[in-house]
Formats: C-alpha cells, structure tokens, sequence
C-alpha cells in the first residue's frame, strides 16, 4: 500500500525542481480547499497528478457513517487505508441558523485504533488496542472532519479513541501539521492533549515547544477508587501523576483541566469530591463533571441528579471552579468507541 502523502516528508515528494511554487499549490489543495483526491487538484498539470497519484494516498480516512445528533453533534465513523475503524466527533458551540459557520467548532480526535489502558468504563479498549495512528492518520481526521463542516475547526481535542501520550512520537509530529503555519495553523493554545495519567510523557510532554493545554482523565481522587476503574493507576498513582501534572503547569504556564466522568455509587461521593478539591487546589486546576454515558455492555449508570448536584457543590463549598459539562451526542453513542463498535458487530457478528 502507497504511503500516505502527510506521512512523507515534502523533500521526498519529488515535485519538478524547476517548479518550486508546486509545492505551495499543493499546501493549499491539502490544509486549505481540504482535497481528499489528486484529481481534484486542477491546477496542477495531469502528469504530476497521476504520478503523485501513483506514488502516495491522498485521503487518510474514508467516511462509513455520520450519526447526527438532536444538540447538532456529529459522531464520524472512519475507515483507514488497512481496514481499520475509528471515531471523531465533531461540536459545536451555541449552533445558529448558519448551521454553525459563526460559532466555534470543536473536533475530538482519535490517537490510537482501539486502547490499550483498559478504563472500566470506557468502549474505547472493549475489543482491545489493535495499532498506532501515523501522524498522517491523525491529521487526516482533522481534513476530513473539515471537508464535512465546510470549515476547518477551531478547537481540537485528543480525547477519543487511544491514550494520546501512548503515542506520542506521531501526535507530536502531528501537532507540528496542526500549528504549521504550512499546515493547518491552529494556533497551539487551541489544541487540548488528553491522559488518562501517563506521568513520565506528561513531563515529556511538558518539554515539547507550544502553549497546548493538557486534560487529564482523573475520575477518582483516590488510589483506592482510581484503582477499581483504570488500571494505569498501579503503574503512575496519583503520588507521580499529580507532580507531572504539576510540571506540566509551571513549564506552560497554563491551567490544567481535570475531567470527571460521574458513575453511579463508585466515584459520587462527597468524600471522593473533597479528594478532588485537594488536587485540582494543588494544581490550580478547572474541573469539568461529566454524568456517565452509559456504554452497551457495561455496568455502569450515570448518577441522579441529585447526587450531582451535591458533588458540584463541595467544590463551590471549598471555592474551586467545576463545572457539570452535558456529554454531546447522548443520542448518537458519543462515547468513544460505541459507534466502532457497533459497525464491527454488525460487520463480523459472534
């Protein structure tokens, strides 16, 4: 199989030497006009086209099936160049009539086929971690998701499928595609790197040029609780995770936000919540509260209202900021890896 075109280094791309300006026309085509072919390239002469045709992949990801939400999220199912499927969803912010061209728009991004950290909760890692994304295939979701909006994102997020620091080498290279400002250019501070707690590539991380934000999937303010949901926590506990996070925050000068998904009678309590405080005090952190979005097969239910609201209030008690952020696309399968899922089962029923 060609290579795909952003995983190879435009040195390589062998385009006609006294034609510098091609390589600009071909910038454009890919991170501006968002062209998933060669052949739509049309100001580039048709021998070039059919020899980069001939030589790499244009499109990373091919689109099976979008799931529209009734908030206007759309989940993205995606299929790779070897067969392999993921997820991106993509947000919007406060939707107007334009179909959210005047508002922001946020775009989840997947960083690993399938998972290989296990969180209890989570559909990412049911059927296990199958590979790495290349820089290309990250990237590339960011293309397509754009070619489908009309517009390029504002916000990108490394929350879906995959530990995003299990990868780190490609995402790096990625983020480079992202900000470039041959590329995508994002501005840094617009993208987010989610963990589920990887504190050696946090304080890699931490070393890596760029005001980027990190997220860090925390979801229990103890050992004893962390230790019940995601595995990662016997190997980095919160004794060497909080002091990377901390690095992290004196290097970026940036604030951390620690995310919380809420599950029913494991992580609700308020004795968990003051936990919490005491690390989101340590780091200066926000936190962001998510009810559960229950997954098939799981056991697992989101908590009562009520038991939320007295969770959100220790914080307000103790004067730390949190806030209770409603999972989009709660019709639609939004969490990740329910729609890949589904597609497989239906695809190779047991």
């Amino acid at each position: 199989m060609n290579p795909l075109l952003l995983d190879v280094p435009p040195a390589e791309w062998n385009l006609p030497p006294a034609e510098p300006w091609r390589e600009k026309q071909l910038r454009t085509w890919v991170f501006e006009r968002f062209a998933s072919s060669f052949q739509e390239m049309s100001n580039l002469p048709v021998p070039l086209r059919a020899d980069l045709a001939a030589r790499f992949r244009m499109a990373a990801v091919e689109t099976v099936k979008i799931q529209g939400s009734a908030d206007t999220t759309r989940k993205i199912l995606w299929r790779l160049g070897d067969g392999s499927l993921l997820e991106s969803v993509l947000i919007p912010a406060n939707p107007g009539r334009d179909g959210n061209r005047s508002g922001r728009l946020t775009l989840c991004v997947s960083s690993q086929v399938g998972c290989a950290y296990g969180c209890r909760f989570c559909a990412s890692g049911l059927d296990g971690w199958r590979r790495n994304l290349t820089a290309g295939e990250i990237v590339g979701q960011v293309l397509g998701a754009a070619k489908i909006a009309g517009r390029r994102p504002d916000n990108l997020v490394f929350m879906g499928m995959g530990e995003p620091l299990a990868n780190l080498p490609r995402l790096r290279a990625a983020m480079e595609m992202l900000t470039s400002p041959e590329g995508l250019g994002i501005g840094a501070r617009h993208l987010t790197v989610s963990t589920s707690g990887l504190a050696p590539q946090i304080e890699e991380l931490a070393r890596v040029p760029g005001q980027f934000r990190l997220a860090l999937s925390l979801h229990a303010g103890t050992n004893e609780t962390r230790d019940k949901i995601m595995p990662v926590n016997r190997r980095y506990p919160l004794e060497k995770l909080i002091p990377a996070c901390e690095s992290f925050a004196r290097a970026k000068r940036k604030m951390i936000t620690l995310e919380y998904i809420l599950i029913r009678d494991l992580n609700d309590s308020p004795d968990e919540a003051r936990a919490v405080v005491r690390h989101a005090r340590r780091l200066h952190a926000k936190v962001n509260l998510i009810p559960y979005n229950t997954v098939e097969g799981l056991p697992y239910e989101r908590p009562a209202e009520p038991a939320i609201r007295r969770f959100q209030m220790v914080f307000r008690d103790a004067g730390v900021e949190a806030t209770v952020r409603r999972e989009k696309g709660h019709d639609i399968d939004a969490a990740c890896g329910q729609l890949r899922l589904r597609e497989e089962k239906a695809a190779f029923p047991s």
